[in-house]
């Protein structure tokens, strides 16, 4: 008997939502664009997309979704930011310009970010990438990014650039400072369908939403 198709949602609110979403359907992954809490219903992941993390935060709080995303986290569903996601996952955030007061976020990751710590857009990169788990280097693209400045004592460190940590992985939570939509390279993705839970959470926070 054929499984159920994976259900997966791509925070559409700004930044690089399409690339994931072609990404993932590439791997036969049931793909649903999230603008409102109702669309979180059915999903076991949601991946939060690069892009401008100050912009997409104040998204979020306007869409009322930070706190339906926390709840869908707590029910137990999965979570992949990658770098403006990796930031909007994190706990702490270091270096939000001054002029943007306090940067919103939905702190779920005991990670402390880096903001712009590769450098600005003209500094951009690709590198291949040793990671935890993989038999031979991603080609990692850094775009702006982030990196990991520190971590909980529950937070896996998978992969490293230089000193800084740019992939990492707390129970169902995946979060990495570089673009792995941007490359034909599907195993970063992969590994974050592993952590999907069996069937889709029910986020009791939803009911009244939906």
């Amino acid at each position: 008997m054929a499984s159920e198709p994976l259900n997966v949602g791509v925070l559409a609110l700004q930044g690089a939502f399409r690339e994931h979403r072609r990404m993932l359907e590439g791997l036969g992954v049931q793909v649903r664009e999230v603008r409102l809490p109702a669309d979180l219903v059915g999903l076991s992941g949601l991946v939060i997309p690069g892009g401008e993390s100050t912009t997409m935060g104040k998204l979020m709080m306007d869409y009322d979704l930070r706190d339906p995303v926390r709840a869908f986290s707590a029910a137990g569903g999965a979570i992949f930011g990658t770098c403006a996601g990796a930031i909007l996952l994190s706990r702490t955030v270091l270096g939000a310009p001054p002029q943007f007061g306090h940067q919103p976020g939905l702190e779920l990751m005991d990670i402390a970010v880096q903001r712009n710590a590769f450098g600005r857009q003209v500094d951009s990169f690709q590198t291949g990438l040793e990671v935890s788990g993989l038999s031979s280097p991603f080609p990692a693209m850094f775009i702006r990014a982030p990196v990991i400045g520190a971590v909980g004592e529950g937070v896996e460190v998978l992969a490293h650039q230089g000193e800084g940590v740019v992939l990492a992985r707390q129970g169902r939570l995946l979060a990495s400072s570089f673009h792995p939509e941007l490359t034909g390279d599907p195993r970063i993705h992969e590994l974050f369908l592993t952590l999907l839970p069996q069937a889709a959470p029910e986020v009791p926070a939803l009911s009244a939403t939906g």
